[in-house]
């Protein structure tokens, strides 16, 4: 009887007693994205009332997102995860032709082709390709375990997905998508057991590789010398991070208030969007950043515990999603949060759950559905015990008894 076969039985077995949720995990998400409705609302009220004539159109919108979102969190909750495995292929499908798509028909904002116009809203190619990629992955290192811990061939057959998924990334251009999805596939690869040799090769031919993708873009080094000394252009491609800084001087540890953050007012650009941590930062301080980084924290790690007790219990597909979702969604924080305070080179990319926009939300929270249903088939799977196993511990409790 193999794995999912057990599961199913377990699932049918009247007499399994499991809570539906991971209710610490669901308090988290729920708690960053009313942060993230507070700030969004709170950045976006000048640029909704001078665009939109309506100081709360960006925040309905939000909100919208947000439910939209919860239902495809729920939605995700009833698909057994079997069934996401068996059509894992039809995943890098959707990923790759979302990534070509958006090049015919994408939408230009400042200057990159990343979005596809659905109408309601502009669906952000990259997201969807990030999750559908890891899925995909996932599966292939359940089918070619032992092909990738001890042969070069199976190491190397998933780079040549990702390197045609970074191309493609590339023409939009997308660096920071590149970086989390190498970033997240490498843990993958790396946590399924890839020889530590094989490892160390792939990383420094990424860092060289990432290294001349800066070198022969000019916006890209003007970005990187801005981050070395944003002070000295602080008019020009250092305006984002002085801003930025700024806005972090202001808050000091316990901010200025809700709401009367200085630097969202036409001063930091993308106030409500890539970086909404720094007017977090100016409205609530050290205090109120440490609680988002804390729960940022809380979930990847959260989300890595689940993995491990995935794998610990021979869900391996299971297990390999957990790892791949930790990363990018710890990944994408680590960065923002490192561009907002000047840590790592001014880069676009959203704050998962907090950030304004559909793309990223919806994503997120069809990510984190599905791990919630992960959490709860492993938590109703039930290892059988050795014959051996189960008379040492016969033998323990006989002891204990006498």
């Amino acid at each position: 009887m193999t794995i999912h076969q057990k599961l199913l039985q377990e699932f049918n077995s009247k007499g399994t007693k499991a809570s539906m949720v991971d209710l610490p995990l669901l308090g988290a998400i729920l708690t960053l994205l009313v942060i993230g409705l507070m700030m969004v609302s709170s950045a976006s009220m000048g640029e909704s009332d001078s665009i939109y004539g309506n100081p709360m159109y960006i925040m309905l919108k939000q909100c919208l997102f947000i439910g939209a979102g919860l239902f495809c969190m729920l939605f995700m909750m009833l698909i057994p995860v079997k069934k996401i495995e068996r059509y894992s292929w039809a995943s890098l499908f959707l990923g790759l032709s979302l990534l070509v798509l958006v090049l015919i028909v994408g939408r230009e904002i400042n200057g990159s082709v990343r979005w596809i116009p659905l109408g309601v809203f502009n669906l952000q190619a990259s997201e969807a390709a990030k999750v559908c990629i890891v899925v995909y992955l996932a599966a292939y290192l359940v089918r070619r375990l032992d092909e990738v811990r001890t042969q070069w061939g199976g190491f190397l057959k998933p780079l040549l997905i990702l390197i045609t998924s970074a191309v493609l990334l590339l023409l939009e251009p997308d660096l920071g998508a590149v970086v989390v999805l190498m970033t997240a596939s490498m843990g993958m690869i790396f946590m399924a057991g890839a020889r530590k040799m094989q490892f160390t090769v792939l990383l420094i031919l990424l860092g060289v590789a990432v290294g001349l993708l800066i070198w022969i873009e000019p916006y890209r080094m003007a970005r990187l010398t801005s981050y070395l000394d944003p002070w000295g252009n602080a008019f020009g491609s250092g305006y984002q991070l002085t801003q930025a800084l700024i806005a972090f001087g202001r808050g000091e540890w316990f901010g200025v208030g809700l709401g009367n953050s200085i630097q969202k007012l036409f001063y930091l650009p993308e106030a409500h969007t890539d970086f909404v941590f720094a007017v977090l930062a100016e409205e609530f301080g050290v205090f109120g950043c440490s609680v988002v980084v804390l729960l940022f924290l809380f979930i990847s790690w959260r989300v890595l515990q689940i993995g491990f007790r995935c794998e610990q219990k021979g869900l391996l597909f299971h297990a390999y999603v957990a790892y791949g979702f930790a990363l990018l969604f710890g990944g994408q924080a680590l960065i923002n949060i490192g561009v907002n305070t000047g840590l790592l080179p001014t880069k676009g990319l959203a704050l998962p759950l907090i950030s304004y926009g559909g793309s990223s939300l919806l994503i997120n929270c069809l990510a984190f559905g599905l791990l919630l249903r992960i959490d709860y088939e492993r938590r109703l799977f039930k290892v059988k015990e050795k014959p051996a196993e189960r008379r040492r511990r016969a033998v323990s409790r006989g002891g204990q008894h006498a």
